[in-house]
């Protein structure tokens, strides 16, 4: 298997399917790119993505699901950007490498304030490739309703052949394309100057930093954010790198027809029938369960992904393909064409960032994306304001500007003390997921959906800390039937141990 996702340390998948490489044989043609930040459920993905074809979508049997890969097109914006002028030699107050949904909203920030940005990305007029869903809620809380494309009035989540559970929560799809048109009309009306480029290297002073750019420009700026996701391109890490990771594979696809209901999408469908006739794959989704998110734009267009949860290793992306062709055969969904699809690869959990250091980090190189869930985009999106506002606040004052200071205070909110210890009980969270095998897995979510809703809510959407994640972890525990209660006891001892540890080692 080749490395999906270039990060510190390889990405290690389990062994690859044996005589599977035939039937995706298409797939070894198609020149995947990768993006610069990622989700799932509404965070941003490291997604291989194909677009659409030269004339359209892409014709074939409805069989051959997998050989029904669309060519790769690129979208860009018709956008007159203002350029950085790098003769003038000025030192700008932000440089914000990295053109996603968090670097733009901080470029748009900061820049409403009067300072001077540069947004540095190599393709910085490109519309994010990315499927974006979130919760209604959450967009309305940031004033972006008018940036959804598709909404359904709740979600439904299958246990099994027998159990359901109606969610009552509004659901949406992000509109790309309208997002970033959005955030860059009001960077470009602020002041912000775009440069396309790859920053290199990164050379610290005392009052400003150096941005070597791979066109041989030279950026000055008093503070840098990292907007790059998961590449992690600037900020430091030191410790071991060992995240779980959730893989997907996704299509939008024009079908036949398919049996789901178009006012609320499927947030997940834990079933495993389709896998009758084939044995040696149903246990190895009993060991490692994957689901179906799909999101039914009408009665035969539709969104359809198969995502590994939580996995470490990673699932094999063959895996999740072959899975999710069986699936979709049992469920009698023919596939006519496909318009994108998508090969997701999220590192979930592990260490923070050092905190403080000199790059700023927003996003999924700042740690950002939820341990549990994959859930990134709302809360990179609301954490844009706590940066933008830590660096104003700073560069307003009287203050003579010195570069770690900056960065420090910006870290310091960026990353409190209630966020870390959050976190830290997301990743108690995740490191139960690991060990939970399919039967496991929908006891877990049987339960996790039967609480009241302001506790799963809440936890999906990184909106209580501490002291309400304790009463959280009771209630589930409370709700639980005697055999998942087990399971959390003998599978979740150890990690939360480790939890308590590191709440006890973390101080202000």
């Amino acid at each position: 298997m080749g490395i999906l996702l270039k990060t510190p340390n390889k990405l290690h998948f389990v062994s690859p399917l044996c005589g599977f490489a035939d039937k995706v044989s298409a797939l070894s043609s198609l020149k995947p790119q990768i993006s610069q930040e990622f989700s799932k459920f509404g965070c941003k993905k490291s997604c291989f993505r194909g677009g659409s074809g030269r004339n359209g979508w892409i014709k074939a049997s409805s069989s051959a699901i997998l050989e029904l890969v669309p060519e790769t097109k690129k979208e860009n914006l018709e956008f007159e950007l203002p350029l950085y002028d790098p003769s003038k030699g000025l030192v700008v107050d932000l440089a914000v490498v990295g053109g996603g949904p968090a670097g733009l909203a901080v470029a748009q920030q900061v820049s409403e304030a009067g300072l001077s940005v540069c947004s540095i990305d190599p393709s910085p007029k490109l519309i994010w490739p990315n499927n974006y869903g979130v919760w209604v809620d959450e967009f309305e809380a940031m004033d972006l309703l008018d940036c959804l494309d598709a909404t359904w009035s709740g979600a439904v989540v299958y246990i099994d052949d027998q159990n359901t559970k109606d969610l009552d929560r509004p659901y949406g799809r992000v509109n790309r394309k309208l997002l970033k048109s959005k955030m860059m009309q009001k960077c470009i009306v602020n002041g912000v100057k775009f440069h396309q480029a790859k920053v290199v290297k990164v050379i610290h002073e005392e009052s400003k930093s150096l941005l070597i750019c791979n066109d041989g420009v030279t950026i000055q700026a008093a503070a840098v954010l990292d907007a790059t996701g998961f590449a992690r391109c600037l900020v430091q890490y030191d410790k071991p790198y060992n995240p779980g990771y959730q893989v997907a594979y996704g299509i939008l696809a024009e079908v036949e027809e398919h049996p789901f209901d178009v006012n609320k999408m499927v947030f997940m469908d834990w079933r495993d029938s389709h896998l009758n006739n084939n044995l040696v794959l149903k246990e190895r989704n009993r060991r490692i369960p994957t689901f179906l998110y799909a999101m039914p734009f009408s009665s035969d267009r539709i969104f359809l992904e198969e995502t590994s949860l939580v996995a470490r290793p990673g699932v094999p992306m063959e895996d999740i393909q072959e899975r999710m062709v069986a699936r979709l055969r049992h469920l009698g969904i023919k596939v006519k064409s496909i318009e994108e699809d998508e090969r997701c690869v999220i590192p979930m959990g592990g260490p923070l960032p050092v905190i403080p250091q000199r790059v700023v980090g927003i996003g999924g190189t700042a740690g950002m994306v939820h341990p549990s869930t994959g859930y990134m985009v709302a809360r990179t999106l609301a954490a844009a304001p706590i940066v933008a506002n830590a660096v104003v606040r700073y560069l307003g004052s009287d203050k003579t500007p010195v570069g770690a200071d900056i960065s420090s205070e910006v870290w310091k909110d960026l990353w409190p003390i209630e966020r870390r210890r959050q976190r830290e009980f997301f990743c108690f969270g995740m490191d139960i997921l690991l060990k939970l095998d399919l039967d496991a897995t929908r006891r877990f979510f049987d339960t996790f959906f039967n609480l009241e809703p302001r506790y799963w809510h809440g936890f999906l959407s990184s909106r209580l800390f501490l002291p309400e994640l304790v009463l959280f972890g009771l209630s589930l525990f409370s709700h639980a039937s005697n055999t998942s209660r087990f399971e959390i006891m003998t599978k979740g001892t150890l990690p939360l141990v480790n939890m308590i540890n590191n709440l006890l080692q973390d101080g202000e």
